[in-house]
């Protein structure tokens, strides 16, 4: 299992990252990134933290633990500069929060996301057809999620990817112990979402993809 959208005490999770780590660790995990919500009141907070302890606790539990962030209810016309200033304080893996349809992520959050060069774009709810097609001519990874809330609209986005040629992965946006899953789980919600086992499989080849890149 490869997860790259979880969370820790730093932002709304509940776990210190030694402990996250450990638990996904024992689980199966191969690799992750650990992305709290964030924003400019706290990138400087957040980031350079994990970034201190990601490699360490990786070599301790046998897995890839890459820093990251989720730019979260960022106003729209500032997540360029936002994905800019986390990669200059050392996140490896950018998220973005997307529109998701149980939360009021501001409109135009998408479309200023994909413009910006995310990584991912995380449940990105009722996405349009412009934004999945800039997704894909972009090669922005679009979300698949095991959370609860956010999953309602995981068929249309499948769908729409499949439409548009748009890459997917599948993460779990953790941010207590039970959120973390199995990768036969994470495999079930994306066959629930409709994408054959295939395209599953292409779920897992984007996400070491990505994990590559951040190793560089």
């Amino acid at each position: 299992m490869i997860d790259l959208h979880t969370h820790t005490l730093f932002s709304d999770g509940e776990l210190i990252p030694a402990e996250l780590t450990r638990r996904a660790a024992q689980i199966g995990y191969r690799a992750m990134a650990i992305t709290d919500h964030g924003d400019f009141s706290n990138f400087d907070l957040i980031i350079p933290r994990i970034l201190r302890v990601a490699d360490d606790l990786g070599k301790a539990w046998g897995l890839i633990v890459l820093p990251g962030i989720e730019l979260t209810h960022i106003p729209p016309d500032q997540i360029e500069a936002a994905a800019v200033e986390a990669r200059r304080l050392g996140a490896k893996i950018v998220v973005c929060h997307g529109e998701t349809i149980v939360e009021p992520v501001a409109p135009g959050t998408n479309l200023a996301a994909l413009a910006a060069g995310v990584d991912i774009l995380s449940h990105p709810g009722l996405i349009t057809e412009q934004e999945v097609k800039l997704a894909a001519a972009r090669g922005i990874y679009l979300e698949i999620t095991t959370r609860k809330g956010h999953s309602l609209t995981n068929g249309h986005v499948a769908a729409m990817a499949r439409r548009f040629g748009a890459p997917l992965v599948v993460n779990t946006d953790s941010h207590s112990p039970s959120d973390l899953v199995s990768l036969a789980m994470a495999k079930n919600v994306a066959l629930g979402a409709g994408l054959s086992e295939e395209e599953f499989e292409q779920t897992r080849r984007n996400s070491e993809a990505l994990v590559k890149k951040a190793l560089g």
